[in-house]
Formats: structure tokens, sequence, C-alpha cells
């Protein structure tokens, strides 16, 4: 049976992005929550609205009450403050909640936290504890507690530092050595047993309002990131998928600038290229083994209120899957659909290759589907996909892990699952 997941709040930008990566899978039904009136109501089908805010008195009692009637079996907070919150209380909510250890939760919202436990083992900016002490301008000040560059800015000489601290007095702020120079994401993936699966760098080419907006895989520096990645797990045994940050200082040497447990919302590029960092979550969240295998390609990723990719990948034949695929939760998937008819438009042919255990000609009949494919191939003793793709200039669809491993291995040819087909669109 599917697993329900309550994403709160799912009008944020990771709550959409939760919504990319999970909606095809047949394993979960997602009901979007929030607490205020947000676009997740035009994307998520089963939708709540005014749920408690997370730090009012009432959000345990009435969580649990929504959890009861709506059958949830794991909440998906998108938001760090949230995340503490519900990591805090999910014994008493006695629900799953996807992502890290509340002491790991509890000490990524925090700086300065960070700063403290990673002393000594991953360079860090130079931490000023008062104005007095700063050695020489710019300095960048930034809230303890905080994502994006909320309330965060650069100071060229004193006066700017004291009138913008004196703007925050009501939150912790930072005093930190300005670093200049190219930063980085770090998207990682943890699963419950504490081994790293998955790091890989993009770089933070175009940055709106604090989020990169534009990016694109990086090997500058993978040494030193696959070292501070394996550094950071083993010292905060973060679950599920985390990042974190680096940016060069003014010798050109990276510094790390924040850690987060949390997938971050541009790590939708690693989602083009076959990592679905917010799927594999929800799988080790319900102990679910899980395993990484990414296409190779380059692929770039720029965000404006919805996802583009540019991929280099030339195809003139399309092998694709029926059930759960095509067809998914009795429904024909649209998306993939599109993606299909642009192929024919491109002269691509279309190929089916399932192992339907009904009529065939019946479902395809019922769905429409019967003049969209050049060749439809009914597998019904147990032969691998494989042996029927002879086309090297090809891609192939599929739902299942395991055929489009075993495709990818013998034949080498890049491999899509549903949840990808928007990086062919």
């Amino acid at each position: 049976m599917s697993k329900r997941i309550l994403v709160f709040p799912c009008g944020s930008e990771i709550g959409l992005e939760i919504h990319r990566a999970l909606r095809y899978s047949m394993h979960f039904d997602l009901v979007g929550g929030s607490s205020v009136e947000d676009h997740g109501r035009f994307v998520y089908e089963e939708y709540l609205g005014d749920l408690p805010f997370h730090d009012s008195p009432d959000f345990a009692g009435n969580m649990a009450q929504i959890i009861r009637e709506h059958k949830i079996d794991a909440i998906y907070p998108t938001m760090d403050a949230v995340a503490e919150t519900l990591q805090d209380l999910a014994t008493q909510l006695a629900v799953c909640v996807v992502g890290s250890s509340p002491e790991t939760t509890r000490a990524c919202a925090s700086k300065s936290a960070i700063y403290g436990m990673l002393d000594g083992l991953v360079p860090l900016p130079r931490l000023y504890p008062n104005l007095e002490t700063v050695r020489a301008y710019p300095v960048f000040i930034k809230p303890d507690r905080g994502y994006g560059s909320r309330h965060a800015a650069r100071a060229d000489d004193e006066a700017m530092a004291m009138a913008l601290l004196a703007q925050q007095t009501d939150r912790t702020m930072l005093i930190l050595e300005y670093l200049p120079g190219k930063e980085w994401t770090i998207d990682c993936f943890s699963d419950r047993h504490g081994k790293l699966h998955f790091h890989a760098a993009r770089g933070r080419n175009r940055i709106s309002n604090g989020i990169s907006v534009r990016t694109s895989p990086s090997d500058d520096f993978s040494d030193v990131f696959a070292d501070w990645a394996a550094t950071i797990n083993r010292r905060l045994r973060p679950r599920g998928a985390w990042f974190f940050q680096a940016k060069l200082d003014d010798k050109g040497q990276p510094r790390l600038l924040e850690v987060a447990t949390r997938f971050a919302g541009s790590s939708a590029l690693h989602r083009g290229m076959g990592v679905n960092l917010p799927l594999l979550s929800a799988f080790d969240a319900f102990e679910w083994p899980v395993a990484i295998e990414a296409n190779r390609y380059h692929i770039e990723l720029d965000r404006a209120l919805e996802n583009r990719y540019r991929i280099d990948l030339d195809y003139r034949h399309v092998y694709v899957d029926l059930d759960d695929c095509i067809l998914l939760k009795g429904k024909v998937n649209h998306l993939l659909i599109a993606f299909l008819y642009q192929a024919i438009d491109m002269g691509c042919t279309i190929t089916l290759l399932t192992r339907h255990a009904g009529d065939l000609p019946k479902i395809l009949c019922k769905a429409r589907l019967q003049a969209l494919f050049d060749h439809i191939v009914h597998i019904t003793d147990g032969t691998p996909k494989a042996s029927y793709i002879d086309q090297e200039n090809a891609i192939f669809i599929d739902d299942s892990f395991q055929e489009r491993s075993k495709v990818a291995r013998h034949l080498g040819i890049p491999v899509f699952s549903p949840d990808m087909i928007e990086a062919l669109l």
C-alpha cells in the first residue's frame, strides 16, 4: 500500500520540489499542508489549509488530530524551524518524520553550533565575537539561525556594521570575515546506518534572494569537498538528504558556510541525472533499502518559478514501459505522454516494452494509446528488457530501478524514471 506523506508547509520551494520529485512514485500519496494560503493549493491534489503554526501552543494536539483523521504515515518538513519542532515531537505524535535526528536537526539550525562542532575539522570563516575584535573590513553579518540571505549583509566599515547590528537586536547575529570568491553547494545523501551514499558539488552560478537559481555540476575542489562530506557525515550523522555550502576566501581557498539537514531546492539538478534526493529520503525514512546510479551527461538548471533543463543528449529511439510509468495509479501520465509526442515530432521511434499481466490490446484501447507506438513488445517469459533494445542512440524509460540498472549496465544508454521526464521536455 502507498504511504501517505504530509508535506508541511507544502507551498515553499522545498515543498514544491518534493511534489515534483515524489508525484510519480507508486509508493507514496502526497498530502499538502500549509498554515497560510500559498501555491501548494494549486499543486497538491489533496491539500489541507489552515494548519497550526509550528510554534503555536496547540500545535502538537492539533497535528496529532490531523495525523489520525487523514491517516498520515509520515510528515516531510520543508523548513528548518518546522523540522526542528517536528523531530522533537515525533515520538509524541507517533509518526515518522523524514529527516535527521532531533539532535542533528537542532545543531544544524544554528550556524554557530555547527562552527563549534566542526572547528578544527573543516576550514571555517573567521568568526568575530564583537566589532572590537574585527581585524579588517569588509565583514559579513548574518543571523545565527536562518536561511537564504534574509537579514544578511556585507558591512564595509565599522559604522555600517554597527547600523546593521542595531537593526537586528531581536536575533543573534554573527560577524564573519567576508568571503569574496566563488561558491558551491555540495548535495549529499546518508542512510539510516550512517553510510554516505552520495555527494556532488554544483556551482551557484546565479543567485537571487540568496537562492541559487542557475546551477550546474562542478569538479572544482572535488577531493576537498569529498573529504568535507565524509568528515561532516561522521561528526553530525545526518540522515536522508543534506547539504553544505562553501565559498572561496581572499586567498582562493574554500571555507564552509553552513550545513543543512534537508535537500536544497536546486538539488533538482541531480534529479535530472537520476539522483532523486527527496525520494531517497522518503525511502530511507521508512527503512527501505536504497541505491543510486546517476546518468552521465552535462546538465544545467535555471530556475524562474519552474524548472528548465538543458541536456546534451542525442537520441532517435525511445523505449518505454507501460504499468506505473505511462499508466500511473489508474491514470495516464500526461507529462510522459507529452514527452513521447515531443519525441515523435523530433523524428524518434517509440517502442513499448511491457510485462503487462492483463489484456494488453484492451488496456491500450481503453487509454487511447493504440496509435502511439511504432513497435509493441509484450514480454511474458521474463526475458530482460535489455534484450529487446537493439538501437545505440536510444533512451529507456521505466519506473523499475532494477530494469533501468540492467539496461544501463548492459547497454550503456541513458535511463530515465518517470520523475526525470521533466528533464527531457
